[in-house]
């Protein structure tokens, strides 16, 4: 292993202990090596020059979705990533400027949506390749996935080395349905470094924004939000 890759590495298991929102994969499995090739691993460095790291997916050669709440004073996006120490698939491309969800509330993280212009074209390849975006679901629940690199079990307070990938139902949940998100319930998704991966459901396209837990009353269910992807797509095509 390159010393960079070395370096790479330890960052990661590092910077997770102080990520707060942003989520883990808990009850997942290991995916296929490149069978997500839409997957991106998003360096965050942050004005203490501490750099922390969130998911986030292709849309095209230009630009990617992740979380509002992922912002960052910079950003180093990586494609073609399955297992963090090897960088032979890897490519590392700067953001040239986000663009957070116009309505994003860091408060109840609603609209928890930004596109992130790459400064050059990613290489689209058998390891790297975008993912098309879907509109609304129709009846719940529903059968989807969320995939990442994020801490897998409550008692480690490192990331995985591999994409994991768990399956989630989505609930009815009024409150979730008012505030824009779809929801699953339980401890098993994401939690705590996947935020901003892609809800992936029915034939293999995005439908929503890994975004926040939460527990609406003391002893009461964990929710898993995922930030609904606006129908419209105007800011996706025009941020």
């Amino acid at each position: 292993m390159s010393a960079h890759c070395k370096l790479v590495t330890l960052m990661l298991a590092l910077a997770l202990g102080g990520q707060v929102h942003t989520g883990k994969i808990i009850g997942g499995h290991e995916v296929v090596p490149h069978s997500r090739p839409y997957m991106v691993l998003l360096e965050r460095h942050m004005e203490d020059k501490k750099t922390k790291y969130c998911g986030g997916f292709l849309l095209n050669e230009d630009f990617v979705m992740t979380a509002a709440h992922c912002q960052a004073k910079f950003f180093t996006v990586l494609l073609g990533v399955h297992n963090i120490s090897d960088k032979n698939t890897m490519q590392r491309i700067s953001v040239e400027q986000a663009f957070p969800h116009k309505k994003y509330n860091p408060t109840d993280f609603k609209n928890d949506i930004m596109l992130l212009k790459l400064s050059s074209k990613a290489k689209i390849n058998k390891y790297v390749a975008p993912i098309s975006l879907a509109g609304q679901l129709g009846s719940l629940p529903k059968s989807c996935i969320v995939t990442g690199w994020g801490k897998y079990s409550n008692t480690k307070d490192y990331m995985s080395y591999v994409l994991l990938e768990v399956n989630v139902t989505l609930t009815a949940n009024n409150m979730c349905a008012k505030d824009n998100f779809y929801c699953s319930e339980g401890e098993t998704g994401p939690s705590e470094g996947d935020s901003g991966g892609p809800l992936v459901c029915e034939d293999g396209r995005a439908f929503g924004v890994v975004s926040s837990t939460f527990t609406p009353h003391p002893g009461g269910p964990i929710i898993k939000r995922y930030a609904k992807i606006p129908e419209d797509k105007h800011f996706i095509k025009s941020p």
